[in-house]
């Protein structure tokens, strides 16, 4: 089943939790600060699939 997900996956691979460090970093520090109202999409690609 884990395989079929990731097949399905713009980047033929699950999210781990690595790949969400880098926004979390982000949305946590001063670059930040000017965004509000925003959808950050961190799915690998699968919205443009």
């Amino acid at each position: 089943m884990t395989k079929a997900i990731a097949g399905s996956q713009a980047l033929q691979r699950n999210l781990e939790a690595v790949d969400l460090v880098g926004t979390i970093a982000f949305l946590l520090s001063t670059d930040s600060h000017f965004m509000t109202g925003q959808t950050l999409m961190v799915d690998g690609g699968t919205e443009f699939l």
